[in-house]
């Protein structure tokens, strides 16, 4: 190696090892191997020299190079080995001391329900089938025996949007479209959970906004007796297996015959009381056989195919089973109200 470029790199060497922390690490490098350093400094007097002294001498530095990068590197690694080190012993944790665990919210009742009897027709067979909110007013009353003058259209303020679209009175026009969808050609079994709108003033009892878990069930053979079994196997898992039910004649365009469904009160056990208001029965949904008319305009021949449908109120059924005094308390996020309801 050239006399002068060895003098360099032994100084370079040594002055290393007094390297003191990045910053003096840096200072060093820039001393040395950065652009104007030492090293490039040596490469740009090649020029001076004779044409054959040019290959020892480039060599030469090119050596130097290579011992001073190397020696910078293991530098490099071993201050910052130091630092981390001298950092963690900083931060160190006491892996002893109790940790904070991190609180679960509340749960809305109104979910709860949801969930609830969402699982319960999940464990009958039931499939759930997610709805529009804004609906056709084909889906949500024509096909469901509601014609435009029908005195029931009265029973439901509609909130009408442009072009004949509206927001949805009832999850049944989820019914439809499946209907509409199969054919004709397959039995239905599906609940479709879901929010509804009317034009209502909103009190204790009453909201514009509610939800309804409703349910259909089409294939051969089926008969009033079917839904009475299967809504008395949902009244006793959803409130008890000792309740009863009993249908009362009632009268929805959509089912015919239609019924009114009261489950014997959990309250006092059928002996009367407040909740029941002294008659032992709360009533908790609508159900009936699938009009003929309605199977035959979604596609279905009412001469082979018969169902049955129900509707269930989600507000109703959480104000009954906890004591809820009013609906209005659903939609408040209130923490007084929801703490009582761990989340899962």
């Amino acid at each position: 190696m050239d006399e002068n470029v060895e003098s360099i790199c032994e100084l370079g060497l040594s002055e290393l090892k007094k390297a003191e922390g990045p910053v003096g690490l840096e200072r060093w490098y820039a001393a040395y191997l950065a652009k104007k350093g030492a090293i490039p400094s040596l490469l740009s007097k090649m020029r001076d020299l004779k044409p054959e002294e040019r290959g020892a001498y480039g060599q030469a530095v090119n050596k130097a190079k290579e011992a001073l990068s190397e020696a910078y590197a293991k530098k490099k690694a071993l201050l910052e080995e130091e630092g981390l080190a001298k950092r963690l012993e900083a931060e160190s944790i006491d892996i002893t001391l109790p940790g904070k665990s991190a609180g679960l919210g509340h749960e809305n009742p109104f979910r709860v329900i949801v969930d609830e009897v969402t699982d319960i027709f999940l464990d009958m067979g039931y499939e759930v089938v997610s709805g529009r909110d804004v609906e056709d007013d084909l889906y949500n009353f024509e096909l469901l025996n509601v014609p435009k003058d029908h005195p029931a259209r009265d029973m439901q303020d509609t909130f009408y949007l442009k072009g004949g679209r509206l927001l949805r009175t009832q999850t049944s026009a989820a019914q439809a479209h499946v209907m509409k969808e199969r054919g004709g050609k397959t039995p239905i079994k599906m609940i479709s959970p879901g929010k509804t709108y009317r034009r209502d003033d909103d009190d204790m009892t009453h909201s514009h906004q509610f939800a309804q878990i409703e349910g259909l069930l089409v294939d051969h053979n089926v008969s009033l007796a079917n839904l009475k079994a299967t809504l008395e196997l949902f009244a006793r898992k959803m409130f008890g297996q000792k309740r009863e039910i009993r249908l009362r004649s009632s009268y929805f365009p959509f089912t015919e015959p239609s019924v009114e469904v009261d489950v014997s009160c959990f309250n006092c056990q059928g002996t009367g009381c407040a909740m029941c208001k002294g008659s032992g029965w709360i009533e908790i949904l609508g159900a009936g056989m699938v009009n003929p008319k309605v199977l035959k305009m979604c596609g279905y021949d009412p001469e082979e195919w018969s169902g049955f449908a129900f509707g269930v109120g989600v507000e109703r059924v959480a104000m009954l089973r906890y004591g809820i005094d009013d609906i209005r308390r659903f939609y408040q996020n209130d923490y007084r109200f929801l703490s009582p309801f761990k989340a899962k």
